[in-house]
């Protein structure tokens, strides 16, 4: 439905719509960052006409109040003011019904002759919250009808002489903060580019790939040697590829790891690049070993089997500190622990009504946080109990959803569906679940669930979902706003999923923040997240903390489990031949223009001649040349003269009266 404000002193006509982004007036339009719910047109007497506001309307959208103001580059001018009515009833509703016509009284908007109104008509604005709950500085307007001077709104009307409309700056004596404040917080990782690797580093004509695998897997995992993927071949098959043969593959079958059912899961050993966990439609878990060098040849007996589970398994995840420890959720409604030096279910959790979409644990290791079906976010303590230690509510749709921890283990991070539907990120405080979400932000609707990857160093989540071609990258923050977007990445074609490798295989100098392999219908294609810089001859160590060695175990899973803790040892990612940027040395500022006062140096008449007379000169090349007609006799003058313009290529007059003034300047 379209909302038309029409105002009869200047014949401005604004119309927008319901849940629109654009408001249209008889001259331009106005894009909108928000969705409009409601328009409304603030009295000319509230105008700022010594910014020539001609009109001001006031936005609602679904969580705040925007002023949108339209000002006309000029200074104060009288015909962009006429006379409007004022405030004052012209008569009563008595005298109207027995017939009286009387016009409301006008007033001028001049400064000097507009009337000082009563405190009972001043506008109650100086308490308008806008932009998401932001409160508006009334301190920085001295009155109530000044302009909202101190909003964080940018004025989006191309007759502003600025980006941003002057009503809506804050005043110059608050800096940098207030321009800060205006544009809201920013990231460091804002302009984090996404791009894929030459095609040398691919490993393609990749055939039979399982593109059905479910929605608790990854879809393929990877570590730093090498990648494990899902075939659509009768007998739950895997192909493992070395990352360090990349290249296109041959036609000819390939050596796999036959399961002999539906793989349902599977994961690589962090601390063993050798050893493959894979889950199955059997319930049964089997760990196989890869010779070193790769597959040879197809293996069909596993290192072990793991068997408690009385249906079909959902995911399984290793321990993040402890070696040989391992965490499966099932269909049976269980989560269960594994040791697999002793080849045995250490632990059993409970608690859970229905199906279980993620596990993950905690950072230091100690605690395990899963989301369900049933509408719950759970955490545990194993060690000390078999049921929840905390509970809260969790998504409100039951189509799938993924957990991770982040900030340090302070929270817990929740990607997935509200009641519409809508994928949506969702922020849990880890020490009290069920106080409900912390903050949340929704991102599109899509049927995919999207999965996380969480950088600790940086605080970056990255998150895609099976069949997208869209990154999503946000940075975590343990505060208010808690998500900061960042520039995504977009991928040609659709992708079965992005898995990540360890800290040390970005490029330093080249400032990658991360490096993941994409795998797309038939290729394996490795994608690097950098964040541009400027000084890239210096290591950014504002980026790059030291890193965890989490491919390296800290302890045992006996000793985890006998209550034992332990932590990765860090490392620098800093190359040695590269200084640190906080310590590079401070360069003088380089001014790029030449100052003003070389463009404004006044000159002379007489140096303004001499140049101009030198550039003409320039353009006619050297006048001492004898031309060949002079050593002709009887050559007529007009003729000489069209030689010599055929020649100069210039106007005859302009030349002539030229070269007369050379002469007579050579003879004086």
């Amino acid at each position: 439905m379209l909302i038309p404000l029409f105002d009869e002193d200047t014949g401005l006509l604004l119309i927008t719509g319901m849940v629109n982004h654009m408001l249209y007036s008889y001259i331009y339009h106005c894009l909108l960052d928000n969705s409009t719910r409601g328009v409304a047109m603030v009295p000319k007497m509230a105008l700022d006409v010594m910014s020539c506001e001609v009109m001001r309307v006031l936005q609602l959208t679904d969580s705040c109040v925007v002023p949108i103001s339209y000002q006309v580059p000029r200074k104060f001018q009288e015909d962009l003011y006429p006379d409007t009515a004022g405030t004052s009833p012209a008569m009563s509703a008595e005298e109207w019904w027995q017939g009286g016509n009387k016009q409301v009284e006008k007033v001028s908007l001049h400064p000097d002759k507009r009337p000082k109104p009563s405190a009972k008509q001043l506008p109650a604005v100086t308490n308008l919250r806008l932009l998401q709950g932001h409160p508006r500085d009334s301190s920085t307007s001295s009155s109530p009808l000044s302009t909202p001077s101190s909003s964080a709104v940018p004025s989006r009307s191309p007759s502003s002489t600025s980006g941003l409309s002057s009503g809506f700056l804050p005043s110059p004596s608050q800096g940098a903060k207030a321009i800060q404040n205006l544009m809201g917080p920013t990231s460091k990782f804002r302009h984090i580019q996404g791009t894929v690797k030459h095609k040398d580093t691919h490993i393609t004509n990749i055939r039979g790939l399982n593109l059905t695998t479910p929605g608790e897997c990854d879809g393929f995992c990877v570590n730093r040697q090498r990648v494990a993927v899902p075939l659509a071949i009768s007998g739950g098959q895997i192909a493992v590829f070395e990352r360090s043969q990349p290249g296109k593959l041959l036609d000819a079958s390939l050596p796999t790891i036959q399961n002999s059912v539906n793989v349902a899961d599977f994961a690589w050993d962090p601390f063993d690049s050798q050893r493959l966990a894979v889950a199955g439609d059997d319930a049964k878990i089997r760990v196989w070993r890869v010779p070193e060098g790769g597959l040879k040849e197809t293996l069909t007996e596993p290192e072990l089997i793991l068997q408690g589970h009385t249906e079909k398994i959902y995911s399984i995840k290793f321990h993040p500190l402890a070696s040989n420890l391992l965490v499966s959720s099932s269909y049976d409604l269980s989560v269960r622990l594994w040791n697999l030096e002793s080849r045995e279910q250490v632990k059993l959790l409970t608690g859970h009504q229905d199906q279980v979409f993620g596990v993950a644990w905690s950072p230091d290791g100690k605690l395990l946080a899963t989301v369900c079906k049933d509408g719950k976010v759970r955490i545990y303590d194993p060690r000390r109990s078999t049921e929840p230690v905390q509970e809260g509510p969790g998504p409100e749709g039951h189509r799938g959803a993924r957990v991770v921890w982040v900030c340090d283990g302070k929270y817990l991070l929740v990607s997935g569906f509200d009641s519409r539907s809508e994928r949506v990120l969702y922020l849990y405080s880890a020490e009290s679940l069920s106080s409900g979400v912390v903050a949340s932000i929704p991102v599109n609707v899509s049927p995919s669930t999207l999965i996380p990857f969480y950088d600790p160093d940086t605080s970056v989540v990255i998150l895609t979902g099976k069949g997208d071609t869209r990154v999503y990258i946000y940075e975590v923050a343990p505060e208010e706003p808690y998500f900061i977007e960042c520039s995504s990445f977009n991928s040609p074609e659709p992708h079965k999923g992005l898995a990540f490798l360890p800290k040390t295989e970005c490029n330093v100098p080249d400032v990658e923040i991360a490096v993941g392999l994409m795998l797309a219908k038939t290729t394996i294609e490795p994608v690097a997240f950098r964040v541009p810089r400027v000084k890239k001859e210096f290591f950014q160590d504002d980026l790059y903390p030291d890193t965890a060695v989490w491919w390296e175990s800290a302890l045992t899973a006996s000793a985890w489990l006998s209550g034992s803790n332990g932590q990765h040892k860090k490392i620098s990612l800093k190359p040695k031949d590269m200084t640190p940027l906080s310590e590079a040395p401070k360069e003088a500022p380089v001014r790029k223009y030449l100052p003003s006062s070389v463009y404004l140096e006044e000159k002379t008449d007489e140096q303004k001649k001499e140049e101009l007379l030198s550039a003409m000169v320039a353009k006619l090349g050297n006048m001492d040349d004898p031309l060949p007609q002079e050593s002709f006799q009887g050559v007529d003058e007009d003729e000489w003269v069209s030689v010599r313009l055929q020649k100069g290529r210039m106007n005859f007059s302009v030349y002539k009266a030229l070269h007369k003034f050379l002469k007579w300047k050579k003879k004086k």
